[in-house]
């Protein structure tokens, strides 16, 4: 049995500067990934947006990789948040279960499939926790506004927590796939089958969907809190003139 387990390294990696330091054999590379072989059965996964993953690694091992990337990491995590799968090889067979993947050999290509998609999986919960504790200070002050009729936040706070909704929302589009196919899966009727089960298993399209549906609401809510100061503002400005 082998075992893939995912990272939040940080809240991000220098791809190109990485590459230079990391001195196992690149088999696939791009400005946003690194995937290196360091054996016949050993892989790592890189992305810029923070992730690393890793398959047959022990926690020694794992340990030694991140101490050399952490100079290459912007907003590093000492408690990463990570998820863990076992993979097991039985000839002829493709199945992927609540306990675990079955893949018929030691193919490089489905083990970077079930890396990237753990990656995702991780990447997901890190967002959603993200988004919950946007969505309970949001909650503060739509509290407020329903008890006192007035609300508690400035006008600068307030683009403050647009602006970081929105570069929340930007960085979940550039660096989530979860609706996407990767290019080695369009020719291959066993990988695409992989890939979808995958992304099945782990449930990424609904929890995709989960957190916008949640930046949706809290953009709504800020909206509203916008147009009420801009009113209030507004109103000021009125009773100034007369």
């Amino acid at each position: 049995m082998y075992k893939v387990i995912s990272y939040q390294a940080a809240k991000a990696i220098d791809i190109k500067n990485s590459k230079l330091m990391i001195p196992y054999k690149l088999i696939f590379f791009d400005s946003d990934e690194l995937f290196y072989q360091v054996s016949s059965d050993k892989y790592i996964y890189v992305f810029e947006y923070g992730m690393v993953s890793f398959f047959n690694f022990d926690s020694g091992d794992i340990d030694e990789f991140f101490r050399k990337l952490q100079p290459f990491c912007k907003g590093y995590f000492f408690d990463k948040l990570n998820e863990e799968i076992s993979v097991n090889i039985i000839t002829n067979e493709l199945q992927v279960k609540f306990e675990g993947i079955v893949i018929p050999d030691l193919n490089f290509e489905m083990i970077r499939l079930i890396m990237l998609n753990t990656s995702q999986s991780v990447a997901l919960n890190r967002y959603s926790e993200i988004t919950e504790a946007l969505l309970e200070e949001t909650n503060v002050h739509t509290q407020l506004l329903e008890n006192k009729g007035k609300l508690n936040i400035s006008g600068v706070k307030l683009k403050q927590f647009i602006g970081r909704i929105l570069n929340i929302k930007n960085t979940i589009s550039e660096n989530l796939y979860i609706f996407d196919s990767p290019d080695i899966t369009w020719d291959n009727e066993q990988l695409n089958k992989l890939n979808k089960d995958l992304k099945q298993n782990l449930d990424l399209k609904d929890r995709y969907r989960r957190i916008y549906e949640r930046i949706q609401i809290i953009k709504e809510n800020l909206e509203l809190f916008k147009d009420i100061l801009e009113h209030i503002e507004s109103s000021k400005l009125e009773w100034i003139i007369i």
